[in-house]
């Protein structure tokens, strides 16, 4: 019995999509969704650009479409589909090869990227339990995403050295200049992914444990891990961060820091939320600035955080503001607090089991809690200051967001997080 024989089971999907049998020495699956794409190849040619590793790699395409998409968006897919399946055949080699699935007519309740990105996902697992290979890597990766050419090397030197690593993220670095988009795209997105390395290190600061980067394009799990966490889900949005936040907690996750993917900064109207859609707003709005947390709110989470082992023998949280008590008597926490305790027979039992409570999620909605009721967005220039000051003690500020920008990137990528 192989080792993911039981999530096949389980979940009912037994189908699969590819004849070849893999490599021997078969190592990582890349899988790309794709949907109205004009630049799949352009993807599909900077994998192939990257230095060959040891054993040998795959990339799994999953153009996709719903029962409910236009004539003209599918007649689209079938010409890059085509174009990408002449790309494999001149591309393949021993060591890299490139699987094309062009996957129409999918249920219009559940089409969209995550059920495509499952699609590939779980594909991949078919492929790694054919070889019994627990270990094998499935990397999540887009359509319109670039890489540098060390990206193969550096995912398998990275697992190499720390074998017990169940899933890592993969430093990335939207392009911020050049003239492959407009001025307004790069101003906007230098804002965008500035709040995005802000907001993961404000996590940092209040030493949230799960604080990490959630990107589709650049994340990699081992094949058991993701079997055993029950797969990617179908979610239309956000599927990287829902899933990423069921394997996170379970620790051993790292970071890799010595290659980059390179995600668009384009437009797009497909998802409600993430790169894309972020770009657009601020665009339809007229501004360059994306609005994000008030730092304040993260001093109030950081004095809260500190005082998680308190909570291991008192139940008391009346000393905390009154913005911390009116967000935990809302969500139940004295009644869970008990339950925690109560399954809890060591405070390193119990510090795990707060922070299941308190999760990326929860996170997240008490922001929204505060800013809705308490506090207004900031400008991210400010906040991302603001941090910068207190965490890490920096005395020269950048005066302009792209400065601040490359700032927090050389931050992130000198040291892996670890509390």
């Amino acid at each position: 019995m192989a080792f993911a024989d039981t999530y096949f089971k389980r979940f009912q999907s037994d189908t699969i999509q590819i004849a070849k049998k893999p490599q021997n020495d078969l190592f990582l699956i890349i899988v790309i969704p794709s949907y109205n794409e004009d630049e799949l190849c352009k993807s599909l040619q900077s994998i192939s650009n990257c230095v060959l590793p040891h054993k040998s790699a795959e990339v799994i395409v999953v153009i996709n479409s719903s029962e409910d998409t236009s004539a003209e968006i599918k007649e689209k897919n079938r010409e890059t589909y085509n174009k990408a399946l002449a790309f494999a055949e001149k591309n393949n080699t021993s060591k890299l090869n490139f699987f094309i699935l062009n996957k129409e007519n999918l249920p219009r309740k559940f089409a969209g990227v995550g059920l495509a990105r499952k699609i590939g996902t779980d594909e991949a697992l078919h492929r790694f339990n054919y070889l019994n290979n627990p270990s094998g890597l499935i990397a999540g990766f887009d359509a319109d995403a670039l890489l540098k050419n060390n990206y193969l090397t550096e995912i398998e030197t990275y697992f190499n050295r720390n074998p017990k690593t169940n899933a890592a993220s993969i430093n990335f670095e939207h392009p911020i200049a050049g003239t492959g988009f407009s001025k307004e795209i790069y101003r906007n997105i230098i804002n965008y992914e500035l709040h995005l390395r802000y907001f993961i290190e404000a996590l940092r600061f209040v030493k949230f444990p799960f604080a990490y980067h959630t990107i589709g394009s650049s994340f990699v799990v081992r094949a058991d891990i993701y079997a055993k966490q029950g797969g990617m889900n179908r979610k239309k949005a956000g599927e990287d961060f829902y899933f990423l936040q069921k394997i996170i907690p379970l620790g051993n996750y790292g970071e890799i820091n010595t290659t980059t993917v390179i995600p668009s900064p384009r437009l797009s109207d497909r998802v409600p939320f993430g790169t894309g859609a972020a770009v657009s707003k601020m665009i339809e709005n007229d501004t360059d600035d994306f609005g994000t947390y008030n730092f304040d709110v993260f001093i109030l989470l950081k004095t809260f955080f500190e005082k998680t082992v308190e909570f291991y023998k008192n139940s008391d949280y009346s000393d905390f503001s009154q913005i911390i008590a009116e967000f935990l008597d809302i969500n139940n926490f004295k009644t869970d607090l008990i339950k925690i305790k109560n399954n809890s027979p060591n405070i390193t039992i119990f510090k795990k089991r707060f922070f299941d409570w308190f999760n990326a999620f929860r996170v997240i909605k008490f922001l929204n809690f505060a800013h809705e009721k308490y506090f207004s967005r900031q400008k991210v220039k400010n906040e991302s200051v603001k941090l910068l000051k207190i965490y890490h003690n920096e005395i020269n500020m950048p005066d302009n967001e792209k400065d601040l920008l490359l700032l927090y990137r050389k931050i992130q990528k000198k040291t892996s997080y670890k509390i």
